[in-house]
């Protein structure tokens, strides 16, 4: 500790340098910071243990329809209060770049989701029509949409035999607001009639995407599920009952692994701030060769020598490094916020700290360790002579 000032001397012997590769490392730690969140949010899954509300869906794939005569068979599993079920219904607003999250919603969806916040008046609006949808209010305000509205929409998936097409036009019937914050996500969603879209689209009928179940006894959670899937064992719709947030996760899983994904991300992120600093630290170590023999002069050891380069380095990382996973903490909310709940990240825990100091001071050794190598092997005849 005694050696701080001489640390201190040497990252302000040349200050831009240090300033810019200080902002290189916060920007390296921003995204580390912000992308470790992103993994986090995606690996998490959950367990039953305690889950009140499950999805029942295929356990082949998402995007595999289930038998419409499966939710009675649920419904009589005991332990299971309520079910109900929903179909994806792909398609755009406009362009292709507003795609929609649609959902075609059974007539009891709302009794088993009281999180969309749909009033009486409003619910009676929507059966008024086949033909009525409801609107998340994030959703209206981004499209400048109101009650009465045509709401056109292309799909992407199903064929509407009444246009011989993909094109479907439907009426907003209400906006919804959700009740609370943890269920803005829901905001940025259309839902319609599953009975209109069932007898409307090309194929299909009779089929539906996936079960919501809501269970009397959370802590038989784990039990119930594994009775729902019994229902369709060695059949060619098995399922797998699973937690809401798995199963939202799965939707983005199907992309690829984004653990893997995020993790060669940050990989070549700080490969590319090891080679950067590096250059740095080598850098600074020829600028001050001469300095570097007259403290050998003056009877610092070898070792003293290795271990100041070395702790320079390491400085250089954690300043730029601390003040990075500062800054993403401060960004993260506000990441969230902006995706109107649609990406709930993480904050920034204890773990993520240990292991970002614990990278930080790994990089700053190893980018140190050359130049501090070739320090300790300075002549000080030679350092001295210039040679």
């Amino acid at each position: 500790m005694k050696y701080l000032h001489l640390v201190r001397a040497a990252l302000m012997r040349r200050k831009t340098r240090t300033v810019l590769t200080i902002l290189s490392v916060l920007a390296a730690f921003l995204l580390f910071g912000l992308l470790n969140g992103v993994r986090a949010a995606f690996e998490g899954g959950g367990t039953l243990a305690g889950v009140d509300r499950m999805v029942v869906a295929s356990r082949f794939s998402i995007i595999h329809p289930l038998p419409e005569s499966l939710i009675a068979k649920v419904r009589a599993v005991p332990g299971v209060k309520a079910a109900t079920w929903a179909n994806w219904f792909g398609g755009y607003y406009q362009e292709p770049k507003n795609q929609l999250i649609i959902l075609a919603v059974a007539p009891d969806y709302f009794d088993v989701y009281p999180d969309y916040g749909i009033t009486a008046p409003m619910l009676a609006a929507f059966n008024s029509a086949r033909t009525n949808v409801l609107v998340g209010a994030a959703l209206a305000r981004r499209f400048g949409l109101k009650v009465g509205d045509k709401l056109p929409v292309m799909g992407s998936i199903f064929p509407n035999k009444a246009t011989g097409d993909t094109t479907w036009q439907f009426d907003i019937a209400g906006i919804y607001e959700a009740p609370n914050a943890k269920s803005r996500a829901l905001e940025q969603e259309v839902l319609l009639h599953w009975k209109y879209f069932d007898e409307a689209n090309g194929y299909g009928q009779g089929s539906i995407g996936w079960i919501v179940v809501r269970v009397a006894d959370p802590a038989l959670s784990a039990q119930i599920a594994q009775r729902i899937d019994a229902l369709s064992a060695n059949s060619d719709h098995e399922t797998k009952t699973q937690t809401e947030q798995e199963f939202r996760l799965s939707y983005a899983k199907q992309i690829g692994d984004i653990g893997l994904i995020v993790t060669a991300i940050i990989g070549a992120v700080f490969f590319t701030l090891m080679l950067l600093t590096g250059n740095t630290m080598a850098q600074a170590v020829r600028e001050r060769i001469p300095e570097l023999a007259i403290l050998k002069t003056l009877g610092f050891t070898d070792r003293s020598i290795l271990g100041l380069v070395i702790l320079e380095s390491v400085a250089l990382i954690v300043i730029g490094g601390v003040l990075g996973l500062a800054l993403a903490s401060v960004v993260i909310p506000v990441v969230s916020a902006a995706s109107g709940g649609m990406l709930e990240l993480p904050p920034i825990g204890v773990r993520s700290w240990l292991l970002g100091l614990g990278l930080m001071v790994t990089i700053g050794a190893i980018v140190g360790v050359l130049p501090a190598l070739r320090a300790m092997r300075l002549r000080i005849v030679d350092a001295l002579a210039g040679r």
